[in-house]
């Protein structure tokens, strides 16, 4: 494992390892859990990561053995009902509860001294925030690595299904503990199924022939669109960030599935008053451990050394450290976001932008959705590996997407922070979904997304309506001679399940009526000019 990767630092320990450790959950049941410790005579802190996904391949080697290496007992456990261990596995309800459980047992242990970290990502990260609901006092650091704290958000957009995503959890939740070539061969299936999966009519259950089985807690998942649904009752452990003192590190990528609720995450351990760093990198959901696991192995080893060791570590000066795309450089920020005026760049007739605010409200272009045809998702953030900046000149090709494209700019421009944009909007059904995208367009005519956003649209029939969507957050430079293009659809489709144009659930859906939308003056998108230097 260590091979993989240039630039880890070297090894300090020979590594020990006790497999299968018996650990009763809140309810007795038997977690398993597997103890990394340094072949060394020395007071160790001790590292604590919970996972659904199983202890093997990559848990083992990226937590167990290259942490114990640099001098921490690390304790990988499997949730309840996953890796071997008892009870059923229901989606974040059982976490709190289990993982103070673990750390009782922790207590019990010769080799424990009472100094204890988290560190892990996605479903680990959540497994950290149920602990620090209710923080035990040995918890002493923690490292939240392109991680969750809202169930509802990765699966649902304003009531939108993020179709994309709740498929790609089904086949990690119910193979990835199962074994490294079992996990393989399901994501496979999926893959080959997925035309098949997402274009059925209904929805509801369609996933069974690629996932091999019915999912409960899926069906659930797909059935409770409504964020104020009881279902997800204390789901989301967001106000844990604001009460929480632990010190904690938090990590992500600019094309993470995940990366506003980490920004989110560092906004509110900031409000509260936790020191905190924040770390986003180029990186999609998966390439974040993959390609970008020397930045996040060195920086979650500083911060756990620091809090854990109070070991001289070389901490940055600064909270934030950005990637910013388009000049390939990393850059120290004091917060984020950081100091930014926001410029309105308007949507005007024949495909252009500009800064000069239209005169009047009249109509400035018109597209039929067709449900039956539905528009297709092209990178951007997603858990798969088809995440990130593409080439979007297919899908700008397509009658049923609006681009918008500004002059070559003479000089470079900056945009770090959170992007939104303005739109009126009228639809002949009253039912629509509206997608936008921010893409940077170089002097070959390459248009390559940078950030996008989705929300649903419920209009009244021909009325205008003013909607905002947010589009994430970015930290891009637009070189000389780069263009800005927004472009706007009624859809990404598989990333979110289609809308029917009539009203009724995505999932029960079987008939389909396309939508005309037309967007109208004003309508802008907003970016943010960041006034702090590099």
């Amino acid at each position: 494992m260590r091979a993989a990767w240039r630039g880890l630092p070297a090894k300090r320990h020979s590594v020990g390892w006790e497999p299968g450790l018996m650990v009763p959950a809140a309810d007795g049941s038997p977690l398993i859990t597997d103890h990394y410790f340094p072949r060394s005579q020395g007071d160790f802190p001790t590292l604590l990561v919970r996972s659904p996904y199983g202890r093997g391949l990559p848990w083992s080697p990226q937590y167990g053995l290259l942490f114990a290496e640099q001098g921490f007992h690390v304790v990988l456990q499997s949730c309840r009902g996953t890796g071997g261990s008892g009870g059923a596995f229901d989606l974040w309800r059982n976490e709190a509860a289990d993982g103070r459980a673990t750390v009782s047992w922790l207590r019990e242990q010769r080799w424990f001294n009472g100094k204890l970290g988290t560190v892990g990502p996605s479903y680990l990260g959540y497994v950290q925030w149920a602990l620090a609901s209710d923080p035990p006092p040995e918890l002493k650091a923690m490292v939240v690595q392109v991680g969750l704290h809202d169930p509802y958000s990765l699966f649902h957009a304003e009531g939108a299904l993020r179709l994309e995503n709740a498929l790609a959890v089904g086949v990690g939740m119910t193979y990835q503990h199962q074994g490294t070539a079992t996990f393989l061969k399901a994501t496979l299936r999926l893959q080959r199924r997925l035309r098949d999966v997402t274009a059925a009519w209904p929805l509801r259950g369609a996933y069974v022939p690629a996932l091999g089985s019915e999912l409960p807690w899926l069906d659930a998942v797909m059935a409770h669109p409504d964020a104020e649904d009881a279902y997800w009752r204390g789901a989301s452990l967001a106000e844990s960030a604001e009460r929480l003192r632990v010190p904690t590190a938090l990590m992500t990528g600019w094309h993470d599935a995940l990366v506003d609720q980490t920004l989110e995450q560092y906004a509110r351990l900031r409000r509260g008053g936790c020191e905190t760093a924040l770390l986003v990198g180029p990186w999609t959901h998966t390439s974040a451990l993959q390609q970008g696991w020397p930045e996040v192995f060195a920086e979650s080893l500083t911060w756990l050394r620091t809090h854990l060791d109070a070991e001289p570590s070389g901490l940055r000066p600064t909270a934030v450290r950005v990637h910013i795309s388009g000049e390939d450089t990393w850059r120290d920020l004091e917060d984020w976001p950081p100091t930014a005026v926001g410029t309105s760049w308007y949507a005007i007739a024949g495909e252009s932008l500009t800064t000069q605010a239209p005169a009047d409200s009249a109509p400035v272009a018109t597209f039929r959705y067709d449900p039956g045809d539905p528009t297709p998702s092209l990178g951007g953030p997603l858990l798969s590996r088809t995440a990130g900046p593409r080439d979007n000149a297919a899908l700008e090709a397509r009658d049923d997407v609006l681009t918008f494209t500004g002059p070559p700019l003479t000089e470079p421009m900056d945009v770090l922070g959170p992007v939104y944009a303005r739109l009126t909007i009228s639809t002949d059904t009253g039912h629509a979904d509206v997608f936008s995208r921010l893409c940077d367009v170089d002097p070959q005519g390459r248009s390559v997304n940078i950030c996008d956003g989705f929300v649903p649209l419920r209009t009244v029939e021909q009325a205008p309506s003013q909607m905002t969507v947010p589009m994430s957050s970015t930290a891009h430079r637009f070189p000389v001679g780069h263009r800005i293009r927004w472009q706007i659809s009624g859809g990404a489709h598989p990333r979110y399940a289609r809308n029917p144009g009539t009203g009724e659930s995505p999932v029960d859906a079987t008939v389909f009526t396309p939508v005309r939308i037309t967007l109208h003056a004003p309508s802008a998108l907003i970016l943010p000019s960041s006034s702090e230097e590099a």
